[in-house]
């Protein structure tokens, strides 16, 4: 009964004035302010406020940089090569809205993860696919064209497709829980960073040599960006590190089925091998820039807390995996494949149509039965 007194007590002394100042000064911390004569309260912290701004304005301004150098990186004649013949691209889409919401909502559900953090697995597996995909493409001779214009594409049609996915895959969770999804938020994001994609294709359409530096620019302020985050969050939002392993868990797992699904379902499709590898590297390789944004500029700060480390934590685990796929790859490619092969598979997989050629006569004959006599890579891979 006394104690149920003096918690009583601390409650209206922390609130409402009382008579007992002495009682009340004895009990208030050391930085406690007096206000309002016998009333003591805290003094209001704003560091985490404003710190949150910084990081928020950085956040948008910095992915924007990134998002128009993605733009930079898009020739428009490919890129219209590729709508005009979307098969590819069709096929990544599928993987890139279709299979990984799945799956994030499949491992959320799985290991019973708190609704807030479900939330956020399946943000990050409705997000499009992210620039670093592009450099990875080049490096395991995938095709660059397709690679690029499946980034380009599941950008611009994340404007539709994430909130759609967001909405179908989290009511199991925001129906039965007092969770609201800030749809409005999350859309005039994706909005306002899909404008400068746009503005980076016709940048590089007009200017094409300074897009190059730009493009420069823009790989090196993901880097940074990927940094900031991590420090600035770690400071913001302490508490977020010490979550549960299933969390762990899941950001292991889920980049990883990615990838896999996507080379698998691009392979059942009947794509090349060095596509297969494209696919597989836009299904697994998001953008978790971009998550972190929508997170941080869509939800408050309590929320933050418990949902801000994921993306890092698969941010973490995408480039780990993709790094061993890169050694793997590379390893496969110096001692076990021949290179020529590997040549004239990407050159019948290119967006434009090239001919392989057999010697025969002394000349050269193309699939169509024309004889050709000008110097060309021949079905052995010399010249």
């Amino acid at each position: 009964m006394q104690e149920d007194h003096l918690r009583e007590s601390d409650i209206l002394t922390s609130a409402f004035p009382t008579t007992q100042s002495t009682w009340n000064f004895s009990h208030c911390s050391e930085n406690a302010t007096i206000c309002k004569g016998t009333s003591c309260l805290k003094p209001t912290d704003d560091f985490n406020k404003v710190l949150s701004v910084i990081l928020s304005t950085v956040l948008t301004v910095m992915l924007a940089l990134v998002m128009f150098s993605m733009g930079c990186n898009v020739e428009l004649k490919k890129f219209l090569g590729h709508i005009r013949r979307p098969w590819g691209i069709i096929v990544g889409i599928l993987c890139q809205f279709g299979i990984m919401p799945l799956l994030g909502f499949t491992l959320a559900f799985a290991f019973n993860v708190l609704p807030i953090q479900a939330v956020a697995v399946i943000i990050m597996g409705c997000c499009p696919g992210g620039t670093s995909s592009n450099i990875l493409a080049y490096w395991l001779d995938g095709d660059m064209d397709l690679s690029i214009s499946m980034t380009t594409c599941s950008t611009l049609l994340a404007m539709g497709m994430m909130p759609l996915c967001i909405f179908v895959y989290t009511r199991i969770w925001t129906d039965f829980d007092s969770i609201y999804i800030p749809y409005d938020s999350i859309g005039i994001s994706l909005v306002a960073l899909v404008i400068p994609v746009s503005f980076g294709i016709f940048f590089k359409h007009q200017w094409p040599r300074i897009a190059k530096i730009i493009l420069k620019i823009g790989s090196i302020s993901g880097g940074i960006l990927i940094v900031i985050i991590a420090v600035v969050g770690g400071i913001l939002y302490q508490s977020s590190w010490t979550i549960t392993p299933e969390l762990w868990i899941i950001g292991t797992i889920f980049p990883a089925a990615g990838y896999s699904l996507g080379f698998f379902l691009a392979r059942i499709a009947g794509q090349s091998w060095h596509r297969c590898r494209t696919v597989a590297l836009e299904t697994g390789m998001q953008n978790s820039q971009l998550c972190t944004t929508i997170v941080q500029l869509s939800f408050s700060q309590e929320q933050l807390a418990l949902m801000f480390t994921f993306p890092l934590i698969y941010s973490i685990f995408q480039l780990s995996f993709a790094a061993i796929i890169l050694g793997v790859y590379q390893i496969y490619k110096r001692y076990f494949a021949d290179g020529k092969s590997i040549l004239i598979e990407k050159n019948q997989g290119e967006s434009e149509p090239v001919s392989t050629y057999a010697t025969i006569n002394g000349g050269f004959k193309t699939e169509e039965g024309k004889e050709e006599n000008h110097t060309t890579v021949t079905a052995n891979g010399k010249v």
